[in-house]
């Protein structure tokens, strides 16, 4: 047998061997619990059934008084974080290091868990990294002696989604477990893994939850008793969707795990969830995201199919890879080491949001077309089909799954290191090779928002993507990404479309589209000359990007060209905080001034001081013209409304993400529930009430959580002191209920407006607040979030001001609305650019009706997409019937980037909504324009919809 062979084994033997803690005592009472705690014996594998005692480092039996998974306990973050210092303070092996602050003022926290002859090389260990992770500063010839020296960093995070309570539990045995423990195993990943934990990565939520626990789940008897698992809120702004972060980086937890990546280049990240039975180990079955290194996809699989056989060989029923999940969308967090080059993975334990014991049915718990109690390929031993499952079962699972993970790391760090330097060599060879070499971000001064172009360059950057500037010529002020670098996979697949196969039997698990080219509104042009990355008169950004505007001309008007620019709206608040004399109103049809062409929609501004004028233009990018005169154009005043935003008790998800948007851009809004609908007076306090995206269909929406759980307060209480933010209430319970209705609709009858978003169209369509506007069945449609061509049918519209005849917008699968052919003129926009075949003119002879001669030799047609000057109310033809348009999902007509089936049923119908209703509107998106921070470019939809509230309604 060869030494090479020996080693090898050697190796496995390591990897496979069930722990003894034959050095050291035993915590016997530890291990008793435990045992007591855990449902089935076979859900207790060797590796965690024991637990050593130490004389110094305080096990969590010892700080807490129980042991971790414990009935009934669940430890806030501040007592979780208390036993992270107290381990610090007791053992050099554990460091805490506060890594940034969340939303709502609270700690976040990362631990740095390594063996004693690894602890005075981590600043070392980082450079390597850092070399590592950027094949430039690492050459071939210096890669052996490097990796002799390297050991792999491993980031492992816990709660990120708050209901998901026992990672955070976990994490903390598992720490005192690599600390103290003599097992050859734990003793050989400490000495080889340098460990990052992220003990609680949303503090947050963490606190709401563990409080709504001991306020109301923990004395519940049965699992599916429908009463809910979760408090409305989880972070300030974000619930679910603190893991769909990862292209925005807007919030501070995932910012602070971009700046520990960046700090420190883990080569491996395990992100620890729970939602499957009984622990789901990720590869996803695809479709993989098309840019990604195809290393990575076999390292996902290599480190599953170990960890499920090891786990297996422990005994363990119910552990799996492969039919969860997909392996696609970049925006997880997970996906921050993915995206550069790194192992991003996650596990799916079985958790009950709590420390409760419930016995839970499997039956109807089917993935990738199989029931999970099925055996597979992917799940060689699966659970029963009922199974009696607690919180130490879940610690259980998991921490034998992370140990399993470690160990493998460990023995494996040389592939797993080289292999993270080799994707950057393909990615940095990929650019030389492959079309596009290059992408060019066009200027500020020629792009339509030049904020949102300042907006892309930055976020490129934050990601580590590299940009240049040509400095020379007619492109002086371009950004070139350049991709012979080691992020270009994440570059492109940030900047190209995204073709999802149509032929995918699995559904997609998330959005399937982000080019954020078009989730901005900004110009970028793929370069395929590969002399591009030859390029002379390029400068290297190093730091952040700013556009600004200037004041030109003469006179003692201000005109800004109406572009849509997403900040136009915040610098009209800004404005009247700073010079309330200023009259601002909007043109209603296009103009020319001062040898300038001035579309719909442009601003007129009276009365502006040019101190203030010039501070609005460069601080908001908005290059205001002076001109001699008030221009002579029908126009109407701009009256900024007093803001309302909508939220239910049972979905916040996308109210979190318009409230955020909203503070982001600086626009006043009050946040309103239930509770101010039943109060009434709704119209003397408000102007527009805006009902973000809300699922659950009208009864969730009228009646919201069932009042045979009320009364459920969210109130701040000394004992449940997370409580009562971002919003109050006596009791969630009972939804506005029809009384609330019809306020709401007391509200649009006085002359306000209404304005709802994707599935909260269903309050105005399916209450009858807006009679005309109806549901529409497309029983077939599958339309997963991508990227579609929309056009405007009333180019003049206030909503539309500022966007050309056709754009593109983000929609994902959600209801569709729709109005009779005598109210099309209710329609601002719709889908693709076909004619609906309802108005599709009828051809051929007609009994009694004379032929009408199309024009000839000498007559003219009107121009393709003739509109009137100003917007009369009527609607706007659409675009001739296109065989393309007809097609299936093939062609390319109607999606920009992503995928839709069936895609006829939707194309030419509406996709916003102007319904006058008494004496005021319901503005309605059959889409949802505030998606996640994502889709810049649809903001100034819903911006329009508030800076013209009261103008343009035609009755």
């Amino acid at each position: 047998m060869t030494l090479a062979r020996s080693v090898a084994l050697l190796a496995v033997a390591l990897v496979t061997a069930a722990p003894t803690d034959a050095q050291q005592t035993v915590d016997a009472e530890y291990a008793r619990l435990v045992r007591e705690y855990t449902s089935d014996p076979l859900f207790l594998p060797a590796s965690v059934a024991t637990l050593p005692e130490h004389a110094n480092v305080p096990s969590p039996k010892e700080h807490f008084g129980t042991v971790i998974g414990a009935p009934g306990v669940m430890h806030r973050t501040s007592e979780i974080y208390a036993y992270y210092r107290a381990l610090a303070a007791a053992t050099p092996r554990v460091r805490v290091e506060n890594v940034g602050t969340t939303e709502e003022g609270r700690e976040l926290l990362l631990i740095t868990v390594a063996g004693d002859a690894l602890l005075p090389q981590l600043a070392e260990q980082k450079a390597i990294a850092a070399r590592l992770a950027d094949p430039r500063k690492l050459p071939a010839a210096e890669l052996e002696s490097v990796l002799a020296r390297a050991r792999p960093i491993y980031y492992i995070s816990g709660g990120l989604h708050s209901p998901e309570m026992g990672s955070p539990e976990m994490l903390m045995e598992l720490v005192f477990r690599l600390v103290v423990s003599d097992d050859p195993q734990i003793r050989t990943i400490r000495d080889n893994v340098i460990m990052l934990i992220n003990p609680v990565a949303e503090p947050d939520g963490r606190d709401k939850q563990v409080d709504w626990y001991h306020r109301y789940t923990k004395a519940r008897t049965q699992w599916d008793d429908g009463f809910p698992r979760s408090p409305p809120y989880w972070g300030k702004y974000v619930y679910h969707d603190n893991n769909r972060d990862g292209i925005q980086m807007s919030q501070e937890l995932t910012k602070s795990i971009y700046r520990s990546y960046f700090e420190w280049f883990p080569v491996v990240s395990l992100d620890l969830h729970e939602s499957v039975p009984l622990l789901y180990i990720s590869t996803g079955t695809g479709p993989y995201n098309e840019t990604l290194d195809p290393i990575t996809i076999g390292e996902w699989h290599l480190f599953a199919q170990n960890e499920v056989t090891q786990l297996t060989a422990q005994g363990l029923p119910g552990v799996w890879t492969w039919g969860f999940y997909d392996g696609w969308y970049p925006g997880y967090a997970l996906w921050i080491t993915n995206n550069h080059n790194g192992i991003g993975r996650f596990y799916e334990t079985f958790g009950n949001a709590g420390a409760n014991t419930y016995i839970r049915d499997l039956t109807n718990s089917r993935f990738a077309g199989n029931v999970v109690t099925s055996r597979q390929w992917y799940r060689p031993f699966p659970p029963t089909q009922k199974v009696r499952w607690g919180a130490r079962d879940n610690v259980n699972f998991m921490q034998a799954g992370v140990i399993a993970s470690l160990a493998f790391a460990a023995h494996n760090s040389n592939q797993l290191l080289r292999n993270f330097w080799q994707k950057g060599v393909n990615s940095m060879r990929r650019g030389e090779t492959e079309k596009p070499h290059a992408f060019v971000i066009p200027a500020f001064e020629k792009q339509r928002d030049p904020k949102r172009t300042a907006y892309l360059v930055n976020q490129l950057r934050r990601h580590g993507i590299e940009v240049h500037r040509r400095a020379t010529g007619d492109s002086a002020g371009d950004f070139v990404v350049l991709l012979n670098q080691p992020y270009r996979n994440f570059a492109v697949s940030l900047l190209t479309k995204q073709n999802f196969p149509a032929d995918e039997p699995n559904p997609p698990y998330d959005d399937i589209a982000w080019t954020l080219g078009y989730m901005y509104g900004v110009e970028v042009k793929a370069i395929d000359d590969p002399a591009a990355l030859t390029w002379q008169g390029l400068t290297f950004l190093r730091d952040t990007v700013a556009a600004t505007a200037e004041v030109s001309g003469s006179g003692a008007v201000h005109v800004l060209e109406y572009k849509a620019q997403a900040e136009a709206l915040p610098a009209l608040y800004t404005l009247r905080e700073r010079s309330a004399g200023t009259r601002v109103t909007a043109a209603e049809a296009a103009f020319a001034a001062e040898g300038m062409r001035f579309p719909a929609g442009s601003l007129i501004f009276e009365n502006l001081g040019d101190a203030v004028a010039q501070d609005i233009a460069r601080r908001f990018a908005l290059p205001l013209v002076r001109v001699g005169a008030v221009p002579s154009v029908q126009r109407h005043a701009v009256d900024l409304p007093r803001v309302a935003v909508y939220h239910t008790w049972t979905n916040t998800q996308d109210e979190g993400w318009v409230r955020f948007t909203f503070d982001q851009s600086r626009i006043p809004y009050t946040s309103i529930h239930k509770d101010d609908l039943r109060r009434g007076n709704l119209r003397n306090r408000f102007d527009v009430i805006l009902v973000p995206n809300a699922g659950g269909g009208i009864q969730n929406l009228i009646h919201e959580v069932p009042t045979k759980f009320g009364p459920m307060p969210f109130t701040k209480t000394p004992q449940y002191p997370s409580h009562g933010t971002p919003s109050s209430t006596a009791d969630m319970a009972g939804g506005p209920g029809f009384e609330g209705i019809a306020e709401l609709q007391r509200f649009v009858n006085e002359g306000g407006t209404l304005i709802t978003l994707h599935g909260a169209t269903a309050l105005a369509a399916e209450t009858g607040i807006a009679r005309p506007l109806t549901s529409l069945t497309a029983t077939s449609l599958f339309h997963p979030g991508s990227i579609v061509r929309m056009m405007t049918r009333r180019p003049n519209h206030p909503v539309w001001y500022g966007y050309p005849d056709t754009t593109n917008v983000f929609r994902g699968n959600g209801p569709l609305w729709q109005v009779n052919l005598r109210d099309r003129g209710m329609v601002v926009a719709q889908f693709g650019t076909r004619t609906p075949r309802d108005e599709e003119e009828p051809t051929g002879r007609f009994f009694g009706i004379p032929e009408t001669p199309r024009p000839g030799a000498g007559e003219a047609s009107p121009p393709a997409g003739a509109a009137p000057a100003a917007d009369s109310g009527a609607p706007r033809p659409a675009a001739p019937s296109q065989s393309a348009a007809r097609g299936g999902s093939g062609t390319n007509e109607y999606v920009l980037s992503g995928m839709v089936r069936n895609q006829d049923q939707i194309i030419g119908q509406g996709a916003i909504f102007d319904v006058p209703v008494g004496r005021g509107r319901v503005i309605s998106f059959s889409f949802n324009p505030l998606h996640r921070y994502l889709n810049h470019h649809e903001f100034p939809l819903v911006w329009n919809s508030l800076m013209h509230w009261n103008d343009g309604i035609t009755r």
